[in-house]
């Protein structure tokens, strides 16, 4: 499947799986599947070609792309094994280096559908958009500032929302910039064109709209656009930056210059975005801790991590499902990424929502609890989705939980201390 090489099962000797490895012949359990991967990692990291070749094998009778969830997610990880391998062993292993199902570029419709499948997204649109309804009430005009990877899929709901706001609608600007990580969901359609759509949908409600495009297609060229004179931000104009499954792509590395240390590029665009005195800022993302340097510490949080989507789809969708399988390949050039590569080429740096809020509070921005009406609008949404899925509060953040376990974090920031009396 993976390997052009004889599994155990088509000849390979039992006898070159030795120690704890053995016990895991055949086994699907994931506490095994985990320990055959660190294994291999550890084989991979010390150069021994022989026991990464053996692990492989014993991985290759386990892991299947239309198998189980432990089947189908051992099958990312072993893939993104072989393609490490490839480069720091020097090996000979045979891999055809691009993925079983390649990325494929959706319309709007099929990206929909993608975002309604889980509330992987939704649950992040439903608590930041009732988020900045609240904070954008009796502005006549609202600017956000949109860093997402999802192309504006959230904003017609807010525009729904602020068609029917009571004072009125106000004007809505939304500014995106033209630099996007080149990470899935992919699109068939540009940016301009989906700003275009959503010009439509803006008209048909009634609510005064403008779409803009900053920068180029370099992210280091994109702060000399975030100004308040480049934005052309007014002084009755709710400024709303939107920040979902974005901060993970801005290097968290920091270096010594000349004897004193440099702030990161994740710092340094939130200092930047704080100077802008936003009415609200708005973080999103995975609530996992992937920017480890240690490879096995990435390996095993990975994969309890990213158990989570497996086992959700594994729920409703069948097996040869073709939706699941796009999604499933989705997460899998994630877990490409993180296992794979190494260096500037790893771009997939996410953080714990303890660790961003912590990061938010050092930048001098403050938490903002959401209302109680924006934690059942959330509760609501996901009543719409499996039994497993469910959410908790903790501290300033809501977070999104399957059968228990944290998936993703939503959080509101301000610039300026919040006025509590």
């Amino acid at each position: 499947m993976f390997l052009q090489s004889p599994s155990l099962s088509d000849g390979t000797p039992r006898s070159v799986i030795t120690g704890p490895l053995r016990g895991c012949v055949g086994s699907l359990d994931g506490a095994c599947i985990e320990k055959l991967l660190l294994h291999c990692a550890t084989a991979i990291e010390t150069n021994d070609v022989t026991l990464a070749q053996q692990v492989m094998w014993v991985l290759n009778n386990v892991a299947s792309p239309i198998g189980d969830s432990n089947q189908r997610l051992a099958s990312w990880f072993l893939r993104a094994l072989v393609s490490r391998s490839s480069r720091v062993c020097h090996t000979t292993m045979n891999s055809d280096g691009g993925s079983a199902f390649p990325r494929r570029l959706m319309t709007v419709t099929e990206l929909a559908g993608y975002v309604d499948l889980i509330p992987w997204h939704r649950f992040g649109f439903s608590a930041s958009n009732s988020a900045i309804f609240d904070a954008v009430r009796g502005y006549p005009k609202v600017h956000i500032l949109d860093f997402s990877i999802t192309h504006c899929m959230q904003w017609p709901t807010l525009i729904d929302a602020l068609a029917k706001r009571a004072e009125g609608p106000p004007s809505v600007r939304i500014t995106v910039p033209v630099f996007r990580p080149p990470v899935p969901p992919l699109l068939n359609v540009s940016t301009a064109e989906v700003g275009h759509r959503l010009a439509n949908f803006a008209k048909f409600r009634d609510v005064p709209f403008e779409f803009r495009m900053i920068g180029d297609d370099r992210f280091k060229s994109l702060s000399s656009h975030l100004t308040r004179s480049e934005l052309d931000l007014g002084d009755h104009e709710a400024l709303v930056i939107n920040c979902q499954n974005w901060l993970r792509y801005l290097s968290d590395e920091t270096k010594w210059s000349s004897g004193t240390k440099d702030p990161s590029l994740r710092d340094t665009f939130l200092d930047i975005i704080k100077n802008l005195n936003p009415r609200i800022v708005v973080v999103v993302d995975e609530d996992c801790n992937l920017s480890d340097s240690s490879l096995a510490s990435r390996i095993t949080t990975c994969f309890n991590y990213l158990w989570i989507p497996f086992d959700a789809l594994e729920t409703f969708l069948p097996k040869d499902s073709c939706q699941r399988l796009e999604y499933e390949t989705d997460i899998g050039h994630k877990i490409e990424n993180i296992v794979g590569l190494d260096g500037f080429q790893r771009i997939e740096r996410l953080e714990s929502g303890a660790k961003l809020s912590q990061r938010m509070k050092n930048a001098g921005f403050f938490g903002v609890r959401f209302r109680e009406e924006t934690v059942n609008e959330v509760k609501s949404l996901l009543d719409e989705h499996a039994s497993g899925w469910g959410m908790k509060k903790e501290e300033v953040m809501l977070v999104l939980t399957w059968k228990g376990h944290s998936s993703v974090f939503a959080s509101a920031w301000v610039s300026t201390e919040p006025d509590i009396s």
